[in-house]
């Protein structure tokens, strides 16, 4: 079971209210399944989406003359949508754990890839690690916080899940070679078919509303990849930071970068896996057939058919 904080609650107890009405037909079903995976995918996103805001409207808006950096601005205001997060309740203590380890994971990572010369920030402010701004962690953990919430929203669940021992050893070892491909053979294309043999049996099952659905746990690594490399294009479009060819003016970034991003993903689900433990679509049925119903069956809980 995954607990909702007030507003998923508050969207979740809307759509029971709105589908639990008599003489509902199959389409307007349809449409609210469709309306509710769209409401909990952007507030899984909130986090994110309100970084990206910032950033957008700091390039917009923010003046070049002001006695404040504008890296430190956007560090101060990433602690203060953090701060917020928590303080609302938008996101637990125990979430927060997995969401700093993707600052550290992120941040060192940042420190070595600028000073190799992979991509570039303005140098200003004073709120900064050598080179890399601090705001630059909070980036990373936009996605931490974008992963566990979804995991908790959709209920997660899989079949085949590999050992998580196995897929910790397949993501250190993309870590690792984020850095060492700089001096070494670049194992990227390697690295790649090793997450399709350990993960293509997978199989992700989530809930929205009244149904599971099911997917390839490797095609929504890509679906994710692919909305964090629209957001990259966003964020060098804002200038938060630069790849060597966009210092003489901005171009999408490399469809390449779309690799990066899936191989990336696998470090995050060994992040997220550490605070929630993957479970199986089986041993929820089992669990919830041994429950005594009473009242309204929750969306969390309830198992409903395919």
């Amino acid at each position: 079971m995954r607990n909702f904080t007030s507003v998923e609650q508050s969207i979740d107890d809307a759509a029971h209210r709105y589908l639990d009405r008599p003489r509902v037909g199959p389409l307007r079903g349809r449409l609210t399944e469709f309306v509710v995976f769209g409401l909990k995918q952007a507030w899984a996103c909130v986090f994110g989406a309100a970084l990206l805001a910032v950033i957008i409207a700091a390039r917009l808006w923010y003046p070049d003359n002001a006695g404040l950096a504008r890296n430190d601005f956007l560090t101060i205001a990433a602690v203060v949508i953090q701060v917020l997060m928590i303080s609302f309740k938008l996101e637990t203590l125990r979430e927060l754990r997995v969401i700093l380890l993707f600052h550290v994971v992120g941040t060192v990572m940042e420190l070595f890839k600028t000073d190799v010369g992979s991509w570039a920030y303005e140098a200003e402010g004073v709120l900064r690690i050598g080179a890399v701004p601090l705001f630059s962690g909070f980036m990373y953990a936009a996605v931490g916080s974008y992963m566990v919430r979804v995991f908790r929203l959709f209920d997660l669940r899989f079949d085949r899940y590999p050992r998580r021992w196995i897929t910790a050893l397949v993501a250190g070892a993309i870590y690792v070679n984020f850095f060492s491909h700089h001096y070494i053979f670049d194992a990227r294309w390697v690295l790649l078919a090793a997450v399709v043999l350990v993960y293509g049996r997978c199989v992700m099952h989530f809930r929205v509303f009244r149904r599971r659905f099911r997917m390839p746990i490797l095609v929504s690594f890509l679906l994710v990849a692919l909305f964090i490399w629209f957001a990259e294009n966003i964020g060098t479009w804002s200038r938060a930071w630069l790849y060597p060819n966009q210092l003489e003016g901005w171009q999408a970034v490399s469809i390449d970068k779309l690799l990066a991003w899936f191989l990336l993903m696998i470090i995050s689900v060994v992040l997220v896996a550490w605070v929630y433990k993957p479970e199986s679509l089986e041993a929820t049925q089992t669990a919830d057939a041994t429950q005594i119903p009473s009242g309204r069956p929750d969306l969390g809980v309830t198992s409903r058919s395919e």
